[in-house]
């Protein structure tokens, strides 16, 4: 198959390595000293059980979008920071209309699905998550990875889409009824794909709670080790840091209401416990922090707040650490 990794980052570059491994033709959509990194002297990708070192078809977006024909390939996966979203789907909304790829976002957050189900229509809309992985660019054109790097994906909004007129619908009933049935055969096929690359994937019949679920955790240690300077373990670790993780992944599952999901404390412990066995890592916030780059606190904490200011409910903790955290990018960027 022909892929395209768009944001290949150090979590995209991991896959899009993997898949190329596995014979498939992947162009890489990156940008600055990294870009020119791979095109001048390849891709390096270290795993403790995977190593990468070769040459790839490294683009920026103009010429992706210039040069290149939506249609032209099989799958397209987002793996660019939720910030850029919006901004991507501005200038390539029109190109990929011009197609029929699916595309598969491997973001953080739980809004990217429904911006791109706007641009290019829910059954050409797949929504993933990249769970259990810690992937940065250590240097231009060298990735660092570590973890089971798991995919979990599904149908946006999720599988259980009516694919027929059901018996109780009235006549003249405009409920729209959509046949998703070419959908759930390509995300078939996309399993298939990702596992013979050696990709731990898991299909989900609810791919807007699997999301929900990772934002429970994201909201949980990002904000936090931004802050803090911690990795997820030494943050997991500290007797009082600790319980402020469990008090904001309890404040996203309230959140989660908003979009009509019942999210469990069983669940908050479940991302709790996972997190806490996790390997060491710094999360994306915290690299992007030290690297002075912008956060993605909007997608992340902001997405939580947003949602418990609609509900009428309060995320104490999750506001405050938001707040530090707005002030300090404030004094940073501008």
């Amino acid at each position: 198959m022909k892929i395209a990794i768009w944001g290949a980052g150090g979590i995209g570059c991991y896959y899009g390595a993997k898949l190329q491994t596995a014979g498939h033709e992947v162009v890489f959509i990156a940008r600055g000293k990294h870009l020119t990194a791979m095109q001048s002297e390849g891709l390096s990708v270290s795993h403790p059980e995977f190593s990468f070192h070769e040459t790839v078809c490294a683009i920026d977006q103009d010429e992706l979008l210039e040069h290149y024909l939506c249609q032209q390939f099989d799958l397209i996966i987002l793996a660019l920071k939720n910030t850029h979203t919006s901004s991507l789907l501005e200038a390539a909304c029109e190109w990929l209309k011009q197609g029929e790829t699916p595309v598969l976002s491997l973001q953080n957050g739980v809004d990217n699905e429904p911006e791109i189900a706007q641009c290019i229509g829910e059954e050409r809309t797949l929504g993933g998550l990249a769970v259990r992985i810690g992937g940065h660019i250590i240097e231009p054109g060298c990735v660092e990875a570590t973890g089971i790097a798991q995919v979990i994906f599904g149908a946006w909004p999720n599988h259980h889409n009516n694919v027929a007129q059901p018996e109780n619908q009235k006549q003249g009933d405009s409920t729209e009824i959509r046949d998703n049935s070419a959908q759930l055969k390509s995300v078939n096929t996309f399993n298939e794909m990702f596992q013979q690359a050696g990709i731990a994937s898991i299909l989900t019949d609810d791919i807007q709670r699997e999301l929900w679920r990772k934002l429970i955790i994201n909201n949980g240690v990002n904000p936090l080790s931004a802050l803090s300077g911690l990795d997820t373990r030494s943050l997991t670790q500290n007797p009082v840091l600790r319980d402020k993780v469990y008090s904001m992944m309890l404040e996203t599952a309230a959140a989660a209401e908003h979009d009509g999901l019942i999210l469990e404390r069983t669940d908050v412990d479940e991302m709790f416990e996972l997190i806490c066995n996790f390997d060491a890592i710094k999360t994306s916030m915290l690299v992007d922090k030290e690297k002075g780059r912008p956060l993605e606190l909007d997608g992340i904490s902001g997405t939580v707040l947003r949602r418990c200011q609609q509900l009428g409910i309060e995320a104490p903790v999750t506001a405050f650490v938001h707040e530090i955290l707005s002030l300090e990018e404030e004094r940073r960027h501008g």
